[in-house]
């Protein structure tokens, strides 16, 4: 075996165990959580932790017979789909049309009420929403939630679309195509891994997010990850409910995120081009 062999040799197993250690960082609190969910509630504080356990369901019954968890999943379905669909709505021409002009403002614009804090908007938000009796609405948390989708979708997209040479644009013009048909027609399809992606990303941001859902929802629209604050209260805590409502918040997540690898290897956009 040569020396450049065995240092590539070398340097790819260095390379394996660097990721199989950051993977194992990054994935202990997730494999805590979710053993800690099936453990006896008094086992899910205990110190030193207990690692070897009887596994159990209490939790999961706790969490099923104390909460309307079947409701909560439905709200929080309702106000992710709904905030994610408004946000490609919206975002998928706001993309294009910032890729189209080269003006670049509208989109730094979203980024900034994205990067800004939650509260900043929630205080005008709950004035507005409680002055047109809005309060508790699936509407009111749709359109809070939307801030969080709507710049992931343009800031995803707008690589995706700059990626597509002029050319194809310029040929379609020519052809007679208007803006609006070649971006339903052209664009899109061929940014349709990004579109996936974006989706999936906003989804997941929209789900896990907690401010707005915790003040603008009520009982009956309160969504799983506000719902899981009722097992925190001032003399006590019920961890195992609580890991096992994290348990099943965080299923959906990740399940979506296992999706977004297909997606962003697929290669539309450069199969197009190439054609």
């Amino acid at each position: 075996m040569t020396d450049a062999a065995h240092n590539e040799r070398w340097i790819r197993w260095l390379n394996t165990v660097q990721l199989v250690i950051a993977g194992a960082v990054i994935m202990a609190p997730t494999v805590w959580m979710v053993l800690s969910s099936f453990k006896p509630s008094f086992e899910v504080t205990a110190y030193p932790p207990t690692v070897i356990f009887a596994p159990t369901l209490e939790n999961y019954v706790e969490l099923t017979r104390t909460t309307p968890f079947l409701s909560y999943a439905l709200n929080s379905l309702i106000v992710t789909v709904g905030s994610t669909a408004l946000g490609l709505l919206f975002g998928i021409p706001a993309a294009f049309a910032v890729s189209w002009t080269r003006i670049t403002w509208p989109a730094i614009l979203t980024l900034a009420a994205r990067m800004a804090p939650g509260t900043l908007f929630l205080l005008p938000w709950y004035v507005m929403f409680r002055q047109v009796g809005m309060i508790g609405s699936y509407t009111a948390l749709i359109l809070s939630h939307a801030v969080i989708t709507l710049p992931i979708v343009i800031w995803v997209l707008l690589p995706s679309f700059d990626a597509i040479p002029r050319s194809v644009f310029e040929a379609a013009q020519v052809d007679g195509c208007s803006v609006t048909r070649i971006l339903w027609r052209i664009a899109m399809p061929l940014v349709a891994s990004g579109i996936a992606v974006s989706a999936i990303l906003a989804f997941v941001f929209s789900w896990n997010y907690f401010l707005f859902a915790l003040v603008l929802s009520n009982g009956d629209t309160k969504t799983l990850i506000a719902a899981a604050f009722n097992f925190i209260g001032e003399g006590s805590t019920q961890w195992g409910a609580l890991m096992a409502a994290a348990t099943l918040i965080a299923l959906p997540p990740l399940l979506l995120a296992a999706l977004v690898q297909r997606w962003l290897v697929s290669g539309l956009t450069l199969g197009a081009v190439k054609g």
